[in-house]
C-alpha cells in the first residue's frame, strides 16, 4: 500500500489529529526530531523524528510534524507511521541521499487509520546500524601500533570518535585503548608524557578543534624538550553546512572555531603534523605519525580530521604492522670511534656529560662499565631529565645545570646526549679540552642558537656508541696500556676521595636547622630512607632540584623523571602518567606497580591544574605522593634576575616588591583534597621533628590505594 502523502497546509482529520503540520518551514524553524519551541513538550516519548540514511541532510525542509500538547496525546500509543514528505529543492550532489528521507511520526490512537498498514513496533527494539567509520579505523590503528591509552577531552567535533569509543568498549574490550578522561589538556598531554617517558611506549591524546590545542599549552613545548613520543588527535570544524555529509555544522560554535590552519597552533614542536583527509588511509597516516615520534629524536606528532571524515563509513581494513617500525640510529664510524677512544684514554681528567641518554635504561650500566674501564673518569648529568648515571659510583658527579668545576677542569669531554653541556657565562671548558658530541640530534633543529666548540659531532645512538668505546678500549692493547700503570691509579683514588667528600657534604647540609626548620635536602634525605627502595621519582623542584637529586641520590635506571622542558605544571599529570604506566605494565606481567612520589614546588604545583589532577587520581584510582616544597613565593625569578643585575634595585627587594610572593600561602593539600571529593590524605608539616611521622602516615596511605599531598614548609637554599 502506498504512503499517503500530506500536503501543505492538510485538512485536520482524524488521522493527522494530534499533530501540527509545518509547511514549507523556513530555515531558521527548529530542525527535525524536535519539538517545536511555541509547544511545550509532550514527554520524552512523544516527538517527530526526522530519519535518513545521512544525518542532518533535510534540515529546515518542509513537512516537518510535530505533536501539539492540546490534541490529548494518548501517552501509551506506540503505533509509528510513515509518511512521505512532498517534492523538495534538491542539493546538487546528493540526490541519492535525499530519496531515502522520509519523515517519521509517533502517532496516537487517533491516528490508526494510516497505522494500519504499518506493523506496530516499540522504537526501543530498533537497533543502529554497525558503523566501521574513520574513527573506529583510527582506534585500531592505535591499538595495533602499541598504544594502550586514550587521555581525553571531548568536545564538539568528537560524535564519531565517541561512536567509536562506545562501538570499541562494547565489541573489542581488551582490544581497545583505555580511555581516560581530562578536565583539562594540559593535564592531558602530561599524563601522556609520564607513561611514555617511563615505558618508552607512545600514548594519545585527543582534544577538541583549536581551543583544545591551545589548552595543551606548555605540555607540547615539554613533550617536545623531553623527547618524549606522544600523537595527539584534535577534531576540526566541519567543512560543509548544508548537511551535505554525516558530520556537517549542526552548532553555532562550528563557525567560531573554524581557523585557517589548526596544525600551526603546535606545528614548530611536533616531529611531523598532517590533516586525514578521507577515512580509507587513516590506519597509514596514523602509523606514519608514530613513526615520527617515536624516530630519534622522539617527541609529539599531531593529526587533525574534520568530522566528515571521521564520520565516513569505510570498508574495515588492516595493515602489515610489522611495516612501520621507527628509524633505527646506528653508532660511530670506526675512525671516529678510534680518534674519541685515544682522547679518553689520553686525558688526565676524562669527562662524561649528558642529559637524557638515561631514557634508554641499558644506558647507565653501560657508562657504569665504561667509567670502571677508565680509571678517573667521571660522569657529569646536566639536563635532569633521565636517571642517567648512578648516585652509589663514585665517579658520580651528581646532577648541575651547566655549572660544575669538572667542566673547567677537564681535558677531554664527551658530550652524549645533552641540550645543554654548559653555560658560557657561568662555566667554560679549557681552551686545549678534547670535545666530542655524540647525540641524536647533534644539531639541535629545533633550536635557532645553539654550538658548542667540539672538534667532531656525530648523530648516533648512545648506547651502541658506549658500548663501542668501552669494547674498543677493552681491547686495543695500545689504549689497554695507556689506562694502565700507577698513575691511572692514583687518578681513581683522587676521583674515590673526591666522592667521599662530595656525600659528606651532601650529607652535612642536609641537616636541620637550629630553629627545627629543615630544607629541601633534609626532606628529600628522609624520603630516600622511608620510601621503598624502587620508588620513581617525577621531579619538578625548579630552582630546588639539585638538592632533590643530591639527597635522593638515585640509582635505579629509569627511577628519576623530569620533564626535560620549561612548561611549568608537567609533574601533576606527567606523576599520574608514571603510576599509570607503572601499574598497566606490572598488571601485563602478573606484577604490581611501583610507588610513585611527586616532588614539586609550591608555584609549579598551581601551574598543574590541581583541582583536575586529584579528580583524575580519584576517578582512575591512581595513587601518588605529591610533596610540595612550601617557600612562600617563584625564587626562580629573583635568581635569574641576580644574574643579570647582581646589584640592582631587585636584589634588596622583597618578594612582594617584585611580584614573586604567596601571601598569603594557599591550602596546596586542602586544593588537592577537594578536587578528589573528600578522599585524600592531606598533612602539612614545618618542623623537623615531626616530618618522620607525618612522612610514614603519608607512605602508608597511598600504598593503601589512596593518594596523599603534603604541604611542607622548607628553608631556602638547603
Amino acid at each position: 500500500m502506498p504512503l499517503p502523502v500530506l500536503r501543505s497546509p492538510p485538512a485536520r482529520t482524524a488521522a493527522t489529529r494530534g499533530f501540527r503540520v509545518i509547511g514549507s518551514a523556513p530555515r531558521h524553524n527548529p530542525r527535525p526530531g524536535t519539538v517545536s519551541a511555541t509547544e511545550p513538550a509532550c514527554g520524552k516519548a512523544w516527538f517527530a523524528r526526522f530519519s535518513t540514511t545521512t544525518s542532518c541532510a533535510n534540515r529546515g525542509d518542509t513537512g516537518f510534524l510535530y505533536p501539539t500538547h492540546s490534541e490529548g496525546i494518548n501517552p501509551t500509543a506506540t503505533a509509528v507511521t510513515q509518511v512521505q514528505p512532498p517534492p523538495r529543492r534538491q542539493l546538487k550532489g546528493v540526490n541519492s541521499l535525499r530519496s531515502s528521507t522520509r519523515c517519521q511520526l509517533v502517532g496516537t490512537a487517533a491516528a490508526s487509520s494510516l497505522a494500519s498498514a504499518q506493523p506496530r513496533r516499540s522504537l526501543s527494539t530498533v537497533k543502529p546500524p554497525s558503523m566501521y567509520t574513520t574513527s573506529f579505523a583510527f582506534f585500531e590503528a592505535l591499538w595495533d601500533a602499541g598504544v594502550s591509552h586514550c587521555f581525553v577531552n571531548l568536545g564538539s567535533d568528537h560524535p564519531s570518535i565517541i561512536e567509536a569509543m562506545v562501538k570499541g568498549a562494547r565489541e573489542k574490550k581488551d582490544r581497545f585503548p583505555r580511555i581516560i578522561t581530562c578536565p583539562n589538556e594540559m593535564v592531558a598531554m602530561s599524563m601522556a608524557d609520564g607513561y611514555a617517558r617511563l615505558t618508552g611506549k607512545p600514548q594519545c591524546v585527543i582534544v577538541h578543534v583549536d581551543v583544545g590545542t591551545q589548552g595543551l599549552g606548555a605540555a607540547v613545548h615539554n613533550a617536545s624538550a623531553g623527547r618524549a613520543p606522544i600523537l595527539v588527535f584534535a577534531g576540526l570544524s566541519p567543512f560543509t553546512q548544508e548537511g551535505e555529509m554525516r558530520g556537517s555544522r549542526t552548532e553555532y560554535i562550528h563557525w567560531i572555531q573554524d581557523v585557517p590552519d589548526q596544525k600551526q597552533i603546535v606545528g614548530q614542536y611536533c616531529r611531523y603534523s598532517a590533516e586525514l583527509k578521507t577515512g580509507r588511509n587513516v590506519k597509514q597516516m596514523v602509523n606514519r605519525a608514530l613513526q615520527f615520534a617515536r624516530s630519534d629524536p622522539q617527541g609529539p606528532v599531531y593529526l587533525c580530521g574534520a568530522r566528515e571524515v571521521m564520520e565516513m563509513d569505510i570498508e574495515p581494513y588492516e595493515i602489515r604492522q610489522e611495516m612501520w617500525k621507527p628509524v633505527e640510529l646506528g653508532g660511530l664510524p670506526s675512525s671516529a670511534l678510534r680518534e674519541i677512544a685515544e682522547a679518553i684514554a689520553g686525558a688526565k681528567e676524562p669527562l662524561v656529560v649528558t642529559a637524557y641518554s638515561g631514557r634508554n635504561h641499558k644506558v647507565s650500566p653501560a657508562l657504569v662499565e665504561l667509567a670502571n674501564t677508565v680509571k678517573g673518569l667521571r660522569v657529569l648529568d646536566t639536563g635532569g631529565s633521565d636517571m642517567c648515571f648512578p648516585a652509589d659510583h663514585p665517579a658520580w658527579l651528581g646532577l648541575r645545570f651547566g655549572n660544575e668545576d669538572a667542566i673547567r677542569t677537564a681535558d677531554a669531554i664527551l658530550v652524549l646526549d645533552c641540550d645543554v653541556p654548559w653555560i658560557l657565562t657561568q662555566c667554560k671548558p679549557r681552551e686545549d679540552a678534547k670535545i666530542f658530541h655524540v647525540d641524536v640530534d647533534p644539531l639541535k633543529n629545533v633550536m635557532p642558537v645553539f654550538y658548542i666548540d667540539a672538534l667532531a659531532r656525530y648523530r648516533a645512538d648512545a648506547l651502541t656508541s658506549i658500548e663501542q668505546l668501552t669494547s674498543l678500549l677493552k681491547s686495543d692493547e695500545t689504549l689497554k696500556a695507556k689506562l694502565a700503570g700507577p698513575e691511572r691509579e692514583q687518578m681513581q683514588q683522587a676521583m674515590e676521595q673526591s666522592y667521599k667528600a662530595r656525600l659528606e657534604g651532601i650529607a652535612s647540609r642536609a641537616q636541620p636547622l637550629e630553629d627545627g626548620s629543615f630544607g629541601t635536602g633534609h626532606l628529600c634525605a628522609k624520603l630516600r630512607e622511608l620510601c621503598p627502595k624502587d620508588t620513581l621519582w617525577a621531579v619538578e623542584a625548579v630552582t630546588n632540584t639539585a638538592f632533590v637529586h643530591d639527597n635522593l641520590q638515585p640509582t635505579i635506571p629509569g627511577s628519576w623523571i623530569n620533564c626535560g622542558g620549561g612548561g611549568l605544571g608537567w609533574s601533576g599529570g606527567g606523576a599520574l602518567g608514571v603510576k599509570l604506566a607503572s601499574d598497566h605494565e606490572a598488571q601485563l606481567q602478573g606484577g604490581k606497580g611501583k610507588f610513585v612520589v611527586q616532588i614539586v614546588g609550591d608555584g609549579t604545583f598551581l601551574f598543574s591544574v590541581p583541582g583536575s589532577v586529584y579528580w583524575i587520581s580519584k576517578r582512575y584510582n591512581i595513587p601518588v605522593l605529591t610533596i610540595v616544597l612550601n617557600n612562600k613565593g617563584w625564587n626562580a625569578p629573583r635568581k635569574s634576575l641576580l644574574l643579570v643585575h647582581p646589584e640592582g634595585l631587585g636584589s634588596k627587594a622583597t618578594n612582594e616588591e617584585i611580584n614573586i610572593s604567596f601571601d598569603p600561602v594557599p591550602d596546596y593539600s586542602g586544593i588537592a583534597k577537594a578536587a578528589a571529593g573528600g578522599d585524600l590524605h592531606a598533612a602539612r608539616v614545618d618542623k623537623a621533628a615531626d616530618l618522620e611521622e607525618v612522612l610514614k602516615r603519608a607512605i602508608e596511605a597511598v600504598q593503601g590505594g589512596q593518594s596523599a599531598v603534603l604541604d611542607c614548609k622548607v628553608a631556602m637554599n638547603c
